[in-house]
């Protein structure tokens, strides 16, 4: 997505550009597919976001919720429940 981001222990220094690029990219917990949310929401083009059902485990249909906000965002295969099972999308 373009931002350049240094990992130090537990505090991570996002220097990005002004405007993040769309692109593919994959959710390995809650709190990185809510990151990849936000952030496929503020870049500049479309970002699929795979394995979404982290996400969906805390938030009921989070894509419909924004919408309702003025999002560009829609599912574009169901979510599974499972890790093992195939990987889901979501785009932006």
């Amino acid at each position: 997505m373009g931002a350049i981001i240094q990992v130090s222990l537990d505090t991570a220094i996002v220097d990005g550009p002004s405007k993040l690029i769309g692109a593919r990219v994959q959710a390995s917990d809650l709190r990185a597919s809510a990151s990849l949310v936000l952030a496929g929401l503020a870049a500049e083009g479309e970002t699929s976001i795979d394995r979404v059902y982290h996400i969906d485990s805390v938030y009921e249909k989070i894509e419909t919720k924004l919408k309702g906000v003025g999002a560009d965002i829609e599912r574009v295969r169901e979510s599974v429940t499972s890790p093992l099972s195939s990987p889901e999308t979501a785009a932006m």
